[in-house]
């Protein structure tokens, strides 16, 4: 079917905002002329897109389906421009890297330094984000790269590049408002206490849970945050015993102590992943470069 790329460009933009109005005027065209443009490509698609109303337009079933495909589109496209735009003198556009607040603070600083330094006319933006949802981000073609925990289970194995560091993780605590320093504990044992752990769109507290469950236990967190430092601040406190991954462990958690576990914790690891369906960027092959991989 010949369709007019501006049709889905239009398309987009109204999907976007949900409104005829603020599409206009990223477009620079009239209200009328977005309102046409959609009304076209509803007629060479035979299905409606919008669920227009006096106070609000809302995408159709056959709208979210179709905006599910223009969005990775249209990102694609964006960043090629960007890539061609923002070449530096040395001939490599931007890098740009998802990662949690976690793995950017405890892990990767080293490392853009390092880039930066060897390369430092390459503009480098980094997006935050849960290990899940840079998934959608490497999906979306959004960014270049993402550093995340693994396993994942929502993201693409054959997208892996490099295994890049393991790990295990931890539960710590307060030893005066914990007096448990030299006991073992069983996961049973554990759970009568006060847990602490990230919130449930997270990896790192999807893994917690699928331990629990594999012994039959229910996973009950006294509070659940968004952010390991958060975690280690109020376990300084002695609100709870946190859960985090044990490269969280520094001079900060000098004051904590490590619950010892009857039962040994699996390792984890963090992976650099790239979308496979697209070449890899020029910045991105030399940012992977910089880490050997396990």
């Amino acid at each position: 079917m010949d369709i007019n790329y501006e049709l889905y460009k239009v398309f987009y933009y109204v999907a976007t905002s949900l409104s005829f109005s603020e599409a206009s005027k990223k477009l620079y065209i009239s209200q009328s002329a977005v309102s046409q443009s959609i009304k076209t490509l509803e007629t060479k698609l035979g299905k409606p897109l919008f669920v227009r109303s006096t106070k609000k337009v809302t995408l159709t079933p056959a709208g979210n389906v179709l905006f599910k495909h223009i969005e990775p589109a249209m990102n694609l496209i964006s960043r090629g421009e960007s890539q061609l735009l923002a070449t530096s003198p040395l001939g490599l556009e931007q890098l740009h890297i998802g990662a949690s607040d976690t793995i950017c603070r405890y892990f990767l600083v080293p490392y853009l330094k390092k880039f930066h330094e060897a390369y430092p006319h390459v503009p480098i933006k980094v997006t935050n984000a849960t290990s899940i949802q840079c998934v959608d981000l490497l999906n979306q073609r959004k960014v270049d790269l993402i550093v995340t925990n693994f396993p994942n289970g929502y993201l693409n194995r054959s997208y892996i590049q490099k295994t890049v560091l393991d790990f295990k993780d931890a539960f710590i605590a307060n030893p005066e408002a914990f007096p448990i320093k030299d006991k073992e504990l069983s996961f049973e044992e554990l759970q009568k206490y006060p847990l602490m752990t990230l919130d449930r769109n997270s990896t790192t507290s999807e893994f917690l849970h699928q331990l629990f469950l594999q012994k039959q236990l229910d996973l009950v967190p006294e509070i659940e945050l968004s952010s390991n430092d958060l975690l280690i601040d109020l376990a300084k406190i002695g609100l709870g015993i946190a859960f985090i991954p044990d490269y969280c462990l520094t001079e900060k958690t000098d004051d904590l102590f490590v619950v010892k576990l009857k039962e040994n914790l699996p390792s984890r690891q963090i992976a650099i992943s790239a979308n496979t369906v697209f070449p890899l960027s020029a910045a991105a092959e030399r940012f992977l470069e910089l880490f050997p991989a396990l």
